[in-house]
């Protein structure tokens, strides 16, 4: 059942928030994508309502700022994991090491040769 009013929109936008809070706390990123499609409808009916039946979205808005904040720092956690599976991946080709007066040596990784038997 779709809600009618405002202060039932209001309310279910408002469980939604502590539901996102809950996904992006646990790292249920697959929760977060399926909140995300409920809040973008809710929000679309608190913007259908007339301006004067629009409730007061105070309590709302720290809500939704609170989650923005720990959304941010999943997405930064996530951008390092990457950044240093990426350096891993790298030093399998290469690593370089420096010397006492500062030059850069390469190091090339082993190279993985692989002889196919045919019948």
């Amino acid at each position: 059942m779709a809600p009618e009013t405002a202060t039932d929109i209001l309310q279910a936008l408002d469980d939604l928030l502590e539901q996102e809070r809950c996904a992006l706390l646990t790292g249920d990123l697959d929760q977060m994508a399926l909140l995300l499609e409920r809040k973008t409808d809710l929000i679309d009916a608190l913007n259908a309502l007339e301006p004067e039946q629009q409730p007061d979205l105070e309590n709302i808005r720290g809500k939704v700022m609170r989650n923005q904040t720990l959304l941010d720092g999943a997405l930064q956690g996530i951008r390092q994991v990457a950044g240093r599976m990426a350096a891993l991946r790298q030093l399998r080709h290469s690593f370089d090491t420096y010397d006492e007066s500062g030059r850069r040596h390469t190091i090339e990784g082993a190279v993985v040769r692989q002889v196919e038997k045919r019948a």
